[in-house]
């Protein structure tokens, strides 16, 4: 009997330490390296990011519409752009798109698709940025990314992005960003000529 109670209070007191650790305040155990000065410290998290699954992760989905096969179709309010596929289904890519004030609507064709293009910032946008280089080549850190595709006499891309972290938001000057893999996947399946719709 008294090994029992012994066990029993040993349980206890385990269980209340348990309970105390987990129910301390959140400010308390949230980051210790808060104390030293170093709030944005935090490396299990970073580790661990590296193993979430993206948001915005290409899927192939049910797809309703009449567009004919091989149509683009991007949703801006939604974040997504489409890639019809004709047998009633159609591949799903998370995008970024333009911030307030430069979102547009429309049709347009794809007129070139370039491999690890170079980028002329466009004059609009270096009055509004002077700071930025007047060219910058081809490569991982330019903005366009792995492929550009162009669409029309307009100054819009489809594109990769340096800063993967921007899709799913509207943060772009107009054009629709893509991560480098998905680009370089949708890149492999358009052709010149190939129709684009842009939606609210």
């Amino acid at each position: 009997m008294l090994g029992t109670q012994k066990l029993a209070r040993r349980f206890i007191g385990a269980a209340a330490v348990a309970t105390a650790l987990y129910a301390a305040p959140a400010q308390a155990l949230d980051n210790p390296m808060a104390a030293v000065g170093l709030a944005n410290f935090n490396p299990l998290g970073d580790f661990l990011n590296m193993f979430r699954e993206p948001a915005t992760k290409r899927k192939l989905i049910a797809w309703s519409g009449e567009q004919p096969a091989g149509t683009i179709v991007v949703s801006t309010s939604e974040r997504k752009l489409n890639y019809v596929l004709g047998d009633g289904t159609a591949i799903q890519y998370g995008v970024g798109v333009g911030r307030e004030g430069f979102t547009w609507s429309g049709t347009k064709k794809v007129t070139m698709v370039r491999e690890w293009p170079g980028w002329t910032p466009p004059s609009q946008m270096l009055k509004r940025r002077p700071d930025l280089p007047r060219y910058m080549p081809g490569g991982i850190d330019n903005p366009l990314g792995a492929r550009a595709i162009y669409l029309g006499s307009s100054l819009y891309r489809i594109h990769g992005s340096n800063e993967p972290e921007t899709i799913g938001a509207a943060v772009s000057s107009g054009c629709i960003r893509m991560t480098n893999e998905d680009v370089t996947d949708l890149a492999a399946r358009v052709k010149v000529g190939t129709k684009v719709e842009v939606l609210k």
